[in-house]
Parts: structure tokens; sequence; C-alpha cells
């Protein structure tokens, strides 16, 4: 069986020595194995794969004698089997695009993922989403109710133990507190390249300026509106000739691609959050 292990810790010298010689002398496998020491925040990252053979310790074993090490290098790390499905609870609003290709490649086993629900403030796509046959909750929104609906979705997380959340052109903004409480564990896709055009309208904005790329951006939520880490990004080529709508088209194009890269890059524990950055283990 194979498990996934994750390390970030202070940067110093041995660390990946004695992560394999510990895993070595288990008699475990490392099938993959990526790092990276950031100069700038002298932080160190790992994200390594490993199979238990059929002489190697159980892994409740090998993770207990793994403590050691972690303690020694002061690590915040986790062992994960690689088949276990993260739990997803995705939002939407009106836009389905994003929603429409997660559940695409969700039923075509693209994503390694289990959906635990869809929610949304309008009715648009519940007949999508049960004829996948996931759960839909209707949350509708207004200036009185905001507060109590986030705390009935949040309530919907934790009933359903989704490790994680996907805002699919969600247009809502979460309050300080979820974002604090998902801290990490909540992804957005921007409808621009950020940090250039955001809040309402970014396709006029880039319009009206005359951009000559336009992009999207999937980054975790935080309380400072699409500032969050970012995740991936990617870009497209545009010039004069294309309207709004072109590039709304484009700019959906790119949403999908990039909230997609975004979920499985989390999904199988690629991202690793440094400070205000990621280190994505591709």
């Amino acid at each position: 069986m194979k498990y996934i292990l994750t390390i970030s810790c202070p940067d110093a010298t041995g660390i990946v020595a004695e992560v394999a010689s510990y895993l070595r002398d288990r008699k475990c496998f490392i099938d993959e194995s990526f790092q990276y020491g950031d100069p700038a925040t002298g932080r160190f990252f790992m994200r390594a794969v490993f199979t238990r053979q059929p002489e190697s310790l159980p892994v409740e074993a090998i993770v207990d004698g793994f403590k050691a090490i972690a303690g020694q290098f002061k690590m915040d790390w986790s062992v994960v089997p690689a088949a276990k499905k993260p739990r997803v609870l995705i939002a939407v609003s009106k836009m389905g695009h994003c929603l429409n290709d997660l559940l695409h490649r969700w039923q075509a086993g693209q994503m390694h993922i289990d959906i635990a629900g869809v929610f949304s403030n309008h009715e648009d796509f519940r007949a999508l989403v049960e004829w996948h046959k996931i759960p839909f909750h209707y949350l509708p929104i207004t200036a009185d109710t905001k507060r109590q609906q986030e705390e009935k979705w949040l309530k919907i997380a934790a009933d359903t133990a989704a490790d994680f959340v996907v805002l699919a052109r969600y247009m809502q903004v979460l309050s300080p507190e979820a974002s604090a409480h998902l801290a990490g564990r909540c992804i957005n896709i921007h409808h621009s390249f950020l940090p250039s055009f955001m809040g309402a309208k970014p396709y006029q904005q880039a319009y009206e300026r005359g951009v000559k790329i336009i992009g999207a951006t999937a980054h975790y939520v935080t309380a400072d509106l699409d500032e969050g880490p970012i995740i991936e990004q990617a870009v497209e080529r545009v010039d004069h000739t294309q309207s709004v709508a072109d590039l709304v088209a484009t700019g959906r194009d790119l949403e999908n691609m990039v909230l997609a890269r975004a979920v499985k890059y989390h999904a199988e524990r690629r991202v690793l959050l440094n400070g205000r950055k990621t280190v994505v283990f591709r």
C-alpha cells in the first residue's frame, strides 16, 4: 500500500538523508520524492510517496517511530494513504462552467476526490448536481441572512466530513471567521490574472485597458479578498479584434483548467503553504 508523507519545517542539513534512511530501514520503497528549501523563508518542504513491502512494519509503527525525527527537525508533517480520496464540498452561484467541469472530471475518474455535496445561493444547478447523484443544498442569501447561511454550509462541511471546500464561481465573500476556519482548505477561482482587475467585471476592465493577455488564478481563501496564497495560474494571448464576450469565453476555459489543476494538486497533497506563498510539487 502506498502512503504520502508531507513535511514542512525549518531548513537544516540532513533532513532528506534522515527521512530516506528511516524509510529504508523500515523496508519501505520510496516511489517519489520531491523537496525544496526556500532561501527567502528558511523553510524546507518535502513530499514523498512510499510503499510498504510485505516485510515492512505496520504503518502505525512507522508513523509512531517517525515522531522522533519530526521532533528533532520541528516538522509539521502527515502520513496519509495515497488511495484515500479527500472529500470535497463545492460552492457555486449562477455561473456553472467550473462546477460542470469538475463534475465531468470527477465522473470520468480524472479527479482523486469524493464530492460530499454542492451548495448554492441559487437553484440553477440543482438538476445538474442531482443527476450526478450528489446532494444539493440551496441556501439563498440576503443581507440579513448571509451570516446564518454561512454557518449552515460550514455545518454541512463538518457533518459530511469534507476535507476542503471549492468555490467554483461562488459569488459571495466569506467572513473573516470562515476564512480563518478554512485556512489552507478553501480554494477559490478568480476570473482574472491576479493582482490585476480584481472585483466586479474584470473582463470589461481588461477590454477597456486593451490587454494582450488574460488569465485565471486559483488561490486559497483568506480574509484579504483575492489575495490568498496562489496555487495555479494560466494565461492566454488576446488582441484588439476580440470583444468582451470573446474574452469571457477564453477566460472561462482558463478558469476551468486552472481550478481543476488546483483541486488535483491539493487533493494529491502536492501543495504546501509557505507563508503568503505556496510550494507546489507537480
